[in-house]
C-alpha cells in the first residue's frame, strides 16, 4: 500500500510539473508569435502549392498536449483539486483490487481438502490446511474450527462474528472513494460558477454584452466540469466492480461455512 502511494504522489509531482511546463510554454507563445512576425517580410507571397504542402506536413498535437492545454485553460487553482481526487480515488481502486483478488479463494477446493484432513488425521489436520490457505475463506473456517470443542453452536457463531470482520476488511476504503466521486463534479461545478461570474464581471467592466468575451468566458468554466465528471465517473465505474467483487466473494464465504457445518456435523456424527 506504501508502495502504490509513493507511485501515485510520483505521478502527482509529474503532473504538476508538466501543467506548470504547459502554463511557461502558453505564456511564451504570444510573445514568440510577435517576434516571428515582426521577422517575416511584409510581402513574402506563397504558393498554393506550398500552403498545401506545409498544411499535408504539420502535424495535429497529440492528445496529451490537448489535454494540457485545457488543464491550463480551465484554472489550475481549481483543475488541480479535481486531479488530486482522481489520483488518490484510483490509488485506493487499485489497492482494493488487488487485495481482492489475493482474497478470492477456490472455495470447493478448500472444502475438499478440510473434509478430506477430517477423515485422515481430524480437527488439528483441517485447521493446518486452512492455516496454510491464503484468504479470508480460510481464515474464518479456521475460526470456526478453533472453536469446534466448544460444539456446533460456538463453531456457527464464530464463523459468522469473523465473517463480519473480513467484510469489513474487504470493504475497506470504500467510503474514501464515494468521497472522491461525490466531491469531484462538486468541485468542477464550483470553478464553473466562479468561471461564469468571472465572465460576467469582465462584460459589466467592459460596458458591452461581447459575445466573444462570454464565449470564451464559458469555455473556461466549462472546462472544470467536464474534468470533474470525468473523474467521477472514472472512479464509478472502479466503485462499481469493487462492490460486484465483494458480493461475489461474500457469497462465496456464506456457501462455503454452510458447507463446512454440514462437514462438521458429519464428522461428529461419524466418531
Amino acid at each position: 500500500m506504501k508502495k502504490l502511494f509513493a507511485y501515485v504522489a510520483v505521478f502527482g509531482i509529474m503532473s504538476f510539473g508538466s501543467v506548470a511546463m504547459a502554463q511557461d510554454e502558453s505564456a511564451a507563445a504570444p510573445a514568440a508569435e510577435q517576434t516571428e512576425a515582426a521577422a517575416a517580410p511584409a510581402a513574402e507571397e506563397v504558393t498554393t502549392e506550398t500552403e498545401a504542402a506545409a498544411a499535408a506536413t504539420e502535424e495535429e498535437p497529440s492528445l496529451h498536449q490537448v489535454i494540457k492545454e485545457k488543464f491550463v485553460e480551465g484554472g489550475v487553482e481549481w483543475m488541480l483539486p479535481v486531479l488530486a481526487c482522481m489520483v488518490f480515488g484510483l490509488a485506493i481502486c487499485i489497492e482494493r483490487i488487488i487485495y481482492l483478488t489475493a482474497a478470492n479463494t477456490n472455495t470447493k477446493k478448500l472444502l475438499s481438502k478440510v473434509e478430506a484432513a477430517f477423515e485422515q488425521g481430524g480437527v488439528e489436520a483441517a485447521k493446518d490446511v486452512c492455516r496454510n490457505t491464503r484468504g479470508p475463506v480460510a481464515s474464518i473456517f479456521y475460526q470456526g474450527l478453533d472453536r469446534y470443542a466448544e460444539g456446533p453452536d460456538m463453531v456457527e457463531k464464530a464463523v459468522s462474528s469473523y465473517g463480519s470482520v473480513q467484510m469489513g476488511r474487504m470493504e475497506s476504503g470504500l467510503s474514501w472513494i464515494s468521497l472522491f466521486i461525490a466531491i469531484a463534479p462538486s468541485l468542477g461545478f464550483m470553478g464553473t460558477v466562479v468561471g461564469m461570474i468571472q465572465a460576467f464581471d469582465s462584460i459589466q467592466q467592459l460596458g458591452d454584452m461581447s459575445p466573444v468575451a462570454l464565449a470564451g468566458g464559458i469555455k473556461v468554466a466549462l472546462l472544470t466540469t467536464i474534468f470533474g465528471l470525468i473523474a467521477a465517473v472514472s472512479l464509478q465505474l472502479f466503485y462499481n466492480y469493487i462492490v460486484a467483487k465483494i458480493d461475489s466473494i461474500v457469497n462465496k464465504m456464506e456457501d462455503a461455512s454452510i458447507s463446512l457445518m454440514d462437514i462438521i456435523l458429519k464428522y461428529q456424527a461419524k466418531h
